[in-house]
């Protein structure tokens, strides 16, 4: 087993492992063990009181960070006709149809979203093997299968901070808040609208606890224990 940097253990030496924090005196922590030499990203990790192999269980959906991801975002667009028009002008990175379908069977992947308009969906399904494992699939629940009225608006959207999440096989949620250079004020005011969402999603058959566990961390740092009450009740102001 490696054993963790000098960096890594002074930033874990700030940590009480034994305490469970505040969402704010995490954020303030996940700032101040930040110590990779690039911008950091600052995430929330939580273990989901639902069981992801029933339907009926499943926790997914979109969220618009107020703050943004401090990302810049990649975004390819699959589109014919007007639509194709309307993507270029609301500023994505790629947009196409079959040339784009046959780049990706290639093993062209430099994109970190894509949007597809309903019928694209014909030719854009014969990427499920590749896109599908990384997460880039077109879904209707991701809010990436959209309608040409709303193509601009999703666009947008997701240059200015729309993140997904969804509760993977073993019932955890893994989200960006944003990175290590924001303020604690703009670090919590994303948190609250990601709690927001995902604790409306919740699953009418999930019964006691919904969030039971909570971590919260910076890239490449320790783990800070968060209480899961407190953060389940965030509000944006």
């Amino acid at each position: 087993m490696p054993k963790h940097g000098k960096k890594y253990r002074e930033a874990l030496a700030l940590i009480d492992r034994s305490h469970v924090y505040s969402p704010r005196e995490a954020l303030e922590l996940a700032k101040k063990t930040s110590f990779a030499s690039f911008d950091t990203t600052v995430e929330i990790h939580m273990r989901m009181g639902v069981d992801p192999r029933h339907a009926d269980q499943q926790v997914r959906g979109v969220v618009l960070l107020p703050k943004g991801t401090g990302k810049e975002v990649r975004i390819l667009v699959f589109a014919e006709g007007e639509a194709d028009k309307i993507a270029r002008e609301a500023g994505a990175d790629y947009v196409g149809s079959d040339d784009l379908v046959e780049k990706i069977q290639n093993g062209w992947l430099d994109f970190d979203i894509a949007i597809a308009t309903p019928p694209m969906m014909r030719k854009v399904g014969r990427l499920g093997r590749v896109l599908g494992p990384r997460g880039l699939m077109p879904s209707p629940k991701a809010g990436t299968i959209v309608n040409d009225d709303d193509l601009d608006r999703v666009i947008r959207e997701t240059r200015q901070g729309r993140v997904e999440y969804r509760v993977d096989k073993t019932a955890n949620i893994h989200v960006t808040v944003g990175k290590s250079s924001f303020s604690v004020e703009d670090l919590a005011e994303n948190m609250a609208a990601v709690m927001e969402a995902i604790v409306r999603a919740r699953p009418p058959s999930s019964k006691g606890s919904y969030i039971r566990k909570m971590t919260l961390c910076n890239t490449m740092g320790p783990a800070i224990r968060v209480d899961p009450v407190a953060a389940g009740a965030m509000k944006l102001v």
